[in-house]
């Protein structure tokens, strides 16, 4: 058990140690290659290092070893993020081939699993409990595969990705405060102190970007603590609070796989149509863009903790929020219709107000 001190020190050591690394980093980066070119794909225009996430990876590791903690599969924890860590340095500087990422994260997913960190179980109301059993192993590999890459996929302009899983995260630290669950809290305080100190370089402007070292870091961090976090819960529609805080990521990339299959494109190649994308091209500023983003990820959020302790008429409410957002947010990325007359009200309300 940790004091609330020691947790406050740790987040403290890891925002400042990636606050330090991170211009370190940078140089490291310009020094091996690891540099963003612009494409006709990336929104940037000007060649930048990235490599930024070994600077969030070393500032949790800073945080660890100030708290030095001895809960079950951190070990196979911090195996699985090194592998992590190392396709995508690899990747940062080489630019491999979706099949060798992928590759990487299997062996990280693996390592989990051997370990048995597994979601075991769900719950659903009047049900109850229900094991999953030989299924288990198969959603476990599917979530931290696909938690890892929709990061990844959403770290498209400066700041997103650091802010939407550092807004993810708070959301989990809450419900994990609530319930006592010493282990996640500490992790996400770690990453959420490292995150920060990660976002003072990479807002918009971004002198570095976190580079699929930081991305699938993060994603593979965040699938890992909800596993241990909120698949662990015991509450009505468990297996649907990890889905909603996280429904930014996940959504934009479900909507991107079907999108990409109806156009008969490959669904592993990138398009210009997330989220993201489509905030830029209706108009509004790169950094208005992330800050509506990041605003989707904290109502989410806030849902998500409301969700977690509700009842059942009130999670059929909060359902209810969800999905009209998920309709929104489907209307944005040009999933509903190619009119989208909800992202043509947005702008012009948030011009007024600039007014």
């Amino acid at each position: 058990m940790f004091e609330i001190d020691e947790l406050v020190i740790a987040f403290i050591i890891s925002l400042v140690a990636t606050w330090i690394l991170t211009p370190q980093v940078k140089k490291l980066a310009v020094l091996i290659g690891a540099m963003d070119v612009p494409d006709h794909r990336k929104i940037h225009t000007v060649v930048t290092p990235r490599l930024g996430g070994l600077a969030i990876y070393l500032g949790v590791i800073a945080g660890f070893i100030y708290l030095q903690p001895t809960f079950t599969y951190f070990w196979p924890i911090m195996i699985g993020t090194f592998v992590i860590i190392i396709t995508g340095i690899l990747d940062d500087i080489f630019q491999l081939k979706p099949v060798y990422k992928l590759a990487g994260q299997v062996i990280a997913s693996g390592i989990l699993i051997y370990s048995g960190l597994l979601i075991e179980k769900i719950t659903i109301p009047i049900i109850g409990i229900v094991p999953l059993e030989s299924f288990s192993i198969l959603i476990t590999f599917l979530w931290i595969i696909g938690i890892t890459n929709a990061i990844n996929l959403i770290d498209g302009l400066d700041g997103l990705a650091s802010g939407v899983t550092t807004i993810a995260l708070t959301s989990i630290a809450v419900m994990a405060f609530v319930d006592v669950r010493v282990a996640v809290f500490m992790y996400c305080i770690v990453l959420i102190g490292s995150n920060f100190g990660f976002l003072y370089h990479n807002f918009h402007p971004a002198k570095i970007y976190m580079g699929d070292t930081g991305s699938m870091f993060l994603g593979y961090s965040v699938a890992v603590i909800s596993i241990l976090g909120l698949f662990k819960n015991v509450t009505l529609f468990s297996f649907i609070i990890p889905i909603i805080v996280l429904a930014v990521p996940i959504f934009d990339t479900l909507f991107a796989i079907v999108r990409r299959a109806f156009k008969g494109e490959n669904i592993m190649m990138p398009d210009k149509f997330h989220i993201h994308y489509q905030l830029l091209a209706a108009g509004f500023s790169h950094r208005m863009t992330v800050l509506i983003i990041y605003a989707f990820s904290t109502v989410f959020g806030v849902l998500a903790i409301l969700f977690s302790n509700a009842t059942l008429s009130a999670s059929l409410i909060i359902t209810l929020i969800v999905l009209v957002l998920l309709h929104i947010f489907a209307e944005i990325v040009g999933a509903v219709n190619g009119k989208k007359p909800v992202l043509r009200m947005l702008r012009k309300t948030l011009n007024k107000v600039n007014k």
